[in-house]
Formats: C-alpha cells, structure tokens, sequence
C-alpha cells in the first residue's frame, strides 16, 4: 500500500484542499494526509525540519520557506485567492459594507471586533491605523487563538463582528455572513504550495499540485469561496 503524502496547511485552506485531496485520490493519486493548523505554527513547523512532504500557505510564507531552504526552489504553486469577509451571530442585524465609509461605520458600532492571527487580521490592524482608529478600537478588539475560526467566536457571542477569510466562514453554523468587504479595502490572499525539501516523495507532489492549479480544481475552490488562482 503506498504510504500518504504528509502536508500542512493554514486553517484558512483546510476545506478546500480536503475537497481537492478526495477528487485526486478518486481519479487514482496518492493518498494524501494533510494537517490544517494556525499558519505561523505550520510555518515554524516545517522551517524546525518536521518531515513534511507538501506545505500550503500564504504566499509570502512559501517564499519565506523556499528563501530558508526549507522548499524546493522552483517549487512554489499558487492555488487560490481568498477574500476576507464579515460575519455577525446568526439572527443579528447586519451592518451595511456597500463602501470603506460604511465598513468604518460598523466598525465604529460593533461593541467587539473579532480577526485572526492571519493575513487578514494583519491587513485588518493596518486598515485601522490608517483610518486612525487603532488606539479607539483596541479595547474591543478580540485575536482568536492559532487555529479557532474567528466564526466561532462570533457564534459564541464572544464577538459581534468578525473580519476573516471567507473560506472560513461560509461553513460554521451559528453566523451570518453579511457579505465580503468592498473592493476598495478587499484584503485578498494568495494560498500557495511548495515542495518540502528533502521529501523523498517530491515527484508525487508535483503531479498533485499540478492537479490542485488545473482548471479541474476550479469548481471546488469557488465552492469553497476561494478563486483560482
């Protein structure tokens, strides 16, 4: 029996590399195991020598790892460009995102802010100093842990609006979400993947990810609110 392709992803990519694995362990791939964990923790994970195969993360991170020697040079393939969203508990009212003004409105409401440890609450912290609100916001500010949906956090009742990739959103029960943010403050992400050095199983991986960019993969991250990339 041939063993798994062992991989490590963000949480942001968890569902649609899940979906992607399955259609190519069905059309006679590899088996292939992936760990879905808080993007700086897969990161460090794999810069530390863990005998990964496959890694997927943002693509900065990828370059970062390729840059340490810790991904084969040339390896690198984008997959998908994700969007952040906004979610509020089902139920709840939902606030308009139509512009920047708008978004910076609701901000101004929300009696908490939920982001993640990602890009996206990177982005986020950066969008609101420059609207000069960083200082106003941070007492109601909440960073979801490494690896806890900020969703679930909004479904807890813990945050009343919540800024993340869609991807990880349109799945949890107990949300609404509202909608993406509007085009002028779009925070998008490309999810990329590389080869882990030194993996001895690196041709199955390149026929894998050449799958996962192949226009077959497509319907599969639109449906996981992701665009090829």
């Amino acid at each position: 029996m041939t063993s798994s392709l062992r991989g490590i992803s963000s949480m942001a990519t968890r569902q649609v590399l899940a979906d992607l694995a399955q259609a190519w362990q069905a059309r006679g791939g590899e088996p292939v195991a992936i760990e879905s964990v808080g993007g700086v923790d897969a990161a460090k994970r794999v810069q530390a020598g863990e005998p990964f195969d496959v890694v997927f993360l943002a693509s900065d991170a990828i370059d970062k790892l390729q840059a340490a020697g810790r991904v084969e040079p040339g390896s690198k393939v984008d997959l998908v460009h994700s969007g952040v969203a906004v979610a509020v508990r089902a139920g709840t009212p939902h606030p308009d995102l139509g512009s920047e003004d708008a978004v910076r409105q609701a901000v101004a409401n929300a009696s908490t802010i939920g982001y993640s440890t990602g890009p996206s609450g990177v982005a986020l912290q950066k969008l609101f100093e420059r609207w000069g609100i960083a200082d106003q916001v941070r007492e109601r500010t909440v960073q979801a842990p490494p690896g806890v949906p900020v969703g679930s956090l909004v479904a807890e009742g813990k945050v009343a609006l919540g800024f993340q990739q869609l991807s990880e959103l349109i799945s949890l029960q107990g949300i609404d979400v509202v909608g993406p943010l509007p085009p002028a403050i779009q925070v998008t992400t490309t999810f990329s993947a590389g080869v882990v050095a030194g993996s001895p199983k690196a041709d199955a991986v390149r026929r894998l990810l050449s799958f996962m960019a192949s226009p077959e993969a497509a319907e599969a991250k639109r449906r996981q609110g992701m665009d090829p990339a």
